[in-house]
């Protein structure tokens, strides 16, 4: 069963056949671009009207932008990635007593999207966790790390809080009604995915996760401060999106889309 997880065992010094992809699926790192014009909205503003305009057109042109002064303090986000980092570094039985290939249950351990379908998987862990309603959910989330519950509702709770203000900015750029967005999608459910990206010796091979969009509404994203691991496409070029210093990315979903 260790041998369903990258997280579990020694680190390994070749990339095992069940994840190497086609050579035409493969990583093509030249083509990809650092775009420095991808745009940072700072929600602490006093101007509400310039955060609106911003964020109409970060939607229009990117997709996707940076928000920072979200609200969500400094002490939060560095307790959140040192819980993930905790998680992912626990033995090997603790870890595996969560590991399910169900993509229909609620809480679980897994790698890649769908483990029964895909024939290729995906070079990551990853921890699902459904946050809402949290006293759903709470009783049936790692124990441990200790912290582990009590950080993680913490965060879940502020991220939430910090969807739904966007959510708002978004209507607002629209010319709507500050609450449409929110009443529209009516009661929301948020999930959200801890995701471990082991050192990988043979990188050209394989992906953290391939080319995909969301499902959802809003994706928000706390990226590694230190690697610009995200893609995205944009006018038919790949771009990587440089992480700013406790920022999140703010990805416009399917369903918002679509709306």
């Amino acid at each position: 069963m260790a041998d369903l997880l990258l997280s579990v065992g020694r680190p390994r010094e070749s990339v095992p056949e069940s994840y190497i992809r086609p050579a035409s699926q493969r990583p093509n790192f030249a083509a990809v671009e650092i775009d420095g014009n991808i745009p940072i909205v700072d929600l602490g503003s006093p101007d509400k009207s310039l955060i609106v305009a911003q964020v109409g057109q970060a939607c229009q042109s990117y997709g996707l932008f940076q928000v920072v002064n979200h609200g969500i303090s400094d002490e939060l986000i560095q307790q959140m990635r040192a819980i993930g980092n905790d998680f992912f570094h626990l033995p090997a039985e603790e870890k595996l007593r969560l590991y399910s290939d169900d993509p229909a249950k609620k809480v679980r351990l897994s790698t890649s999207f769908n483990v029964k379908k895909e024939t290729v998987h995906n070079w990551r862990d990853y921890l699902r966790l459904h946050c809402h309603p949290l006293e759903d959910y709470l009783a049936v989330w790692p124990s441990k790390p200790l912290a582990f519950r009590d950080v993680v509702s913490k965060y879940c709770t502020e991220v939430r809080r910090l969807g739904f203000l966007l959510q708002g900015f978004i209507s607002l750029s629209l010319g709507l009604e500050q609450d449409y967005i929110k009443e529209v999608l009516g009661e929301q459910e948020q999930h959200m995915a801890i995701n471990y990206y082991p050192p990988c010796p043979e990188p050209e091979l394989t992906y953290g996760l391939p080319s995909h969009t969301d499902p959802n509404a809003l994706t928000i994203l706390l990226q590694d401060p230190q690697v610009a691991g995200l893609q995205v496409l944009r006018a038919g070029k790949w771009i990587a999106v440089s992480p700013h210093p406790n920022a999140f990315v703010i990805n416009i979903g399917d369903q918002l889309q679509y709306l």
